[in-house]
């Protein structure tokens, strides 16, 4: 159920290919902390998919050593928690990948993702979180609990579908509606905004009266809750 007014204004930040190797050169782009604006009530990062790729033969490429991704993501989290005391981060891990998917049948070129590599980054993000006191999603675990995860959450072995996306935005939501914070970012407790009665709300059954809509619940979000 949602309320139809609440509202929260999100950013979206994603880089195609990126590492934390990359977001550290631009964390003080996005995240200034002398933003004379609003510092962000909350920050989801997303880091150690790329990152835990082997490493190719050539020295190039996504791969970012596991104590330099560990050293990035500490880092980021302690820039995030300089921005303001309002300000809270929920860290995603490294999710799973599936092999068969991404490579098929060929036996041709470096085969640099593997599931192995994804769970040993997504266990030393979910690590540090815990040493910094940070909320953490562990993906890789999460995403593998459907028992045909294989065949429904990923577009070809690392991007995710519509029913990858459902599980990791429940997860998210979980992780709100629990944390203890004040205030709470849940979305059952988001404000209403522009609340207040107006002539231009729906007309009621008897042709003459307003109904404000505002928090109206609609059966399509339950799921959600």
């Amino acid at each position: 159920m949602v309320h139809n007014s609440s509202f929260a204004d999100i950013v979206l930040r994603g880089y195609s290919g990126w590492n934390s190797r990359r977001a550290l050169q631009v964390l003080d782009d996005i995240f200034p902390k002398n933003a004379t604006e609003q510092q962000p009530s909350l920050v989801i990062v997303y880091f150690g998919g790329n990152d835990s790729l082997l490493p190719h033969p050539s020295g190039r490429g996504q791969h970012v050593p596991l104590q330099e991704y560990i050293e990035n993501m500490r880092k980021i989290a302690v820039h995030l928690k300089s921005l303001s005391k309002k300000t809270r981060i929920i860290f995603l891990s490294a999710p799973p990948v599936n092999e068969a998917q991404i490579y098929g049948n060929s036996v041709v070129g470096q085969r640099l993702r593997t599931n192995e590599s994804c769970r040993i980054y997504s266990e030393a993000c979910l690590e540090l979180c815990r040493e910094m006191d940070i909320k953490a999603i562990d993906l890789w675990s999460a995403l593998q609990k459907r028992d045909d995860w294989r065949d429904v959450c990923f577009t070809d072995g690392i991007h995710l579908t519509f029913e990858g996306s459902k599980i990791v935005a429940k997860e998210i939501l979980k992780v709100l509606k629990e944390a203890e914070w004040e205030p709470s970012l849940h979305w059952t407790t988001m404000p209403t905004e522009y609340a207040e009665d107006s002539p231009y709300d729906p007309l009621g059954p008897d042709g003459k009266t307003n109904i404000n809509v505002c928090n109206w619940t609609f059966l399509e979000t339950n799921e959600w809750d």
